[in-house]
C-alpha cells in the first residue's frame, strides 16, 4: 500500500485511533517528542508495524486542508530532527515525508514501534489512551502489559506459529478478487502479517488459508438447555475463516423463521422475524474477532428452543472497560484480523456492533464469564405454547411475547410494589426515562400488566407471570 493510500485509509475511521495523530499546522517541539515516544510505544502495543503523525488534516473531520509545517526548521540553534532523535531512547528510526493529496501538502512523521523496551523521550515514557497522550507511569496494567508484549510474553495470532505449516492461499485471493481487492501474491503474506518473525506461519495464516483445520459448529437443541436432546450440528469449519464466516451469517437467515403475526389484522398480515438479524450478524461478527484462537478453541454457537448463545473463548484485553466495550469503543483481541474484516467491509471502524445489541437486547444480552464471553439472541416467538390469552374485544386468540430480563425484573419490582414510580424504576434499572417508557408499553401491549386508576394516583397490577 502506497503512504498516499495509508493516508487515505486512516481519514476514513471515525475516530484517530492510539497509533495515529492528525493536526493541520500545529508544532510544539517538546510535546511532539512526547508524541513520538506515546505513538511508538502505542504501536508496539497494539502490533502495528509503523505509527503516523500527520499534518494537513483536521483532527475533528478527518478532512484533507493542506499544510505549512516545515519538518526541516530548526529549534534551539540544530536541526529539529537531529534534536528529536537525540532526544529519543533507545533510538528509532524515525522519518518525515512529504506528499500531495488533491493537490493539498501533507506532512507524514512515520515512527517505528518500540522494540525491546518502550520508547522514551527524554527519559519519560509516553502511551496512548484512545487519542490522548498520557504519561506511562499512570497506568501501570499496561506499562506491564506492554512490557510483556516487547519481551515476546503476549502470544497472538501473529506471532503464534500455525500447527500446519503447508498451507495454501487461493480461496483468500478469490475472496480479496470478489471485493474488487487485488491482492498481490509477492506482497501478501507481508502485507497480511501471516509469517512469524523466525519465518514460520503464524495462527492468522492458518485461520486464512483453504483449510484452517478449524470448525465453526452450530449445535442445535430442542430445548432450553443443553441437557434436551440434541437436535443437528452444522459445521461451517475446516475451509478459509472469511468464507466459513459468510456460510455461518447466511445460515443466520434460515434460523430466522419469518413468522405470521394476524394479531389485529386489518389489510396485510404483518411478517415477524424470530430474532434481529442486524444484532446476530454483529454478534457473530465480534465472536469471530475476539476469539482467543491461540487457545486451540472455536466460537461456539448453540442454538435452544427460546434463544441463540454465540460463545467466544477469552476474556476482555487489559486495556478494554466494559463500560467502553457496551459503548462500542472497540479494542479488538485480534487486531491484524480486525484490520482485514475492515479493509473487506465485512465490519465498520464505527464501533457499532455491541451497541446494536444493546439497543436490541440490553446489556443483559451479553454475559462476562472467566474465560468467555457470551452473547443472547432472544427468540420473538409470536406462536408460542402456554403464553395465550383472551382478546377482551375480538375473543381472538393472542400470545404474549417472551420477556428479556430487564422486563421480568421491572414485573418483580411492581409485585413487591404496585405503586412504584417511573422515576424509581429508572433508577432501579439504570436506564433513561425513555427506556422505562418503551419496556412499560411493551408490558401492557402484551398482557402482562395493567394501569388502575390514574398515572398519578393509580398503581399497577401485574396480570401474568413471565
Amino acid at each position: 500500500m502506497s503512504l498516499k493510500d495509508k493516508v487515505l485509509e486512516l481519514c476514513s475511521y471515525t475516530d484517530e485511533q492510539e497509533w495515529f495523530e492528525f493536526k493541520e499546522n500545529w508544532f510544539q517541539p517538546e510535546t511532539l517528542g512526547e508524541y513520538v515516544s506515546a505513538l511508538s510505544n502505542a504501536a508496539a502495543f497494539r502490533h502495528k508495524e509503523t505509527a503516523y503523525f500527520i499534518w494537513g488534516i483536521n483532527d475533528k473531520t478527518h478532512e484533507i486542508v493542506g499544510t505549512s509545517f516545515n519538518p526541516y526548521c530548526e529549534y534551539n540553534n540544530e536541526p529539529y530532527q537531529n534534536f528529536l532523535a537525540r532526544n529519543l531512547s533507545p533510538s528509532i528510526n524515525f522519518s518525515f515525508e512529504e506528499l500531495e493529496i488533491d493537490g493539498k501538502r501533507i506532512v507524514v512523521l512515520l515512527i517505528p514501534p518500540a522494540e525491546g523496551i518502550p520508547t522514551a523521550f527524554r527519559e519519560k515514557r509516553f502511551i496512548r489512551i484512545g487519542s490522548s497522550k498520557r504519561n506511562i507511569k499512570d497506568y501501570p496494567k499496561r506499562e506491564i502489559q506492554l512490557f510483556k508484549i516487547l519481551d515476546g510474553r503476549i502470544e497472538t495470532i501473529e506471532t503464534t506459529p500455525a500447527k500446519y505449516q503447508d498451507l495454501s492461499f487461493q480461496k483468500l485471493f478469490g475472496y480479496y478478487g470478489s471485493k474488487g481487492i487485488l491482492l498481490k501474491r509477492e506482497t501478501f503474506e507481508k502485507n497480511l502479517l501471516l509469517r512469524t518473525k523466525t519465518g514460520e506461519y503464524n495462527m492468522m495464516a492458518q485461520l486464512l488459508s483453504d483449510d484452517s483445520h478449524i470448525p465453526l459448529r452450530v449445535s442445535i437443541f430442542e430445548g432450553e438447555t443443553k441437557a434436551s436432546k440434541l437436535f443437528s450440528v452444522r459445521e461451517f469449519g475446516y475451509d478459509c475463516l472469511l468464507y466459513s464466516l459468510d456460510n455461518l451469517l447466511r445460515y443466520g437467515d434460515v434460523l430466522n423463521i419469518i413468522q405470521a403475526d394476524e394479531e389485529n389484522r386489518l389489510v396485510e398480515r404483518k411478517d415477524v422475524p424470530l430474532f434481529d438479524n442486524k444484532a446476530f450478524r454483529e454478534a457473530i461478527i465480534n465472536a469471530i474477532l475476539h476469539n482467543f484462537w491461540i487457545s486451540g478453541n472455536e466460537p461456539m454457537i448453540s442454538v435452544f428452543s427460546n434463544r441463540i448463545e454465540i460463545l467466544s473463548r477469552g476474556t476482555l484485553p487489559p486495556s478494554q472497560t466494559k463500560e467502553g466495550f457496551f459503548l462500542g469503543e472497540s479494542i479488538p483481541v485480534n487486531e491484524k484480523l480486525s484490520e482485514i474484516f475492515l479493509q473487506l467491509h465485512i465490519s465498520e471502524k464505527s464501533g457499532r456492533g455491541v451497541p446494536k445489541i444493546v439497543e436490541t437486547y440490553g446489556r443483559e444480552a451479553v454475559t462476562f464469564r472467566e474465560n468467555s464471553i457470551v452473547v443472547t439472541i432472544p427468540f420473538n416467538r409470536i406462536h408460542q405454547v402456554g403464553k395465550k390469552l383472551g382478546n377482551k374485544n375480538t375473543g381472538d386468540v393472542l400470545v404474549r411475547k417472551p420477556l428479556n430480563e430487564r422486563r421480568k425484573l421491572i414485573l418483580s419490582e411492581m409485585r413487591d410494589n404496585p405503586n412504584i414510580t417511573m422515576a424509581e424504576l429508572q433508577k432501579i434499572l439504570g436506564i433513561s426515562g425513555t427506556a422505562v417508557d418503551n419496556n412499560i408499553a411493551f408490558l401492557r401491549k402484551n398482557g402482562y400488566i395493567e394501569r388502575i386508576g390514574s398515572r398519578r394516583g393509580g398503581y399497577w397490577r401485574v396480570i401474568a407471570d413471565e
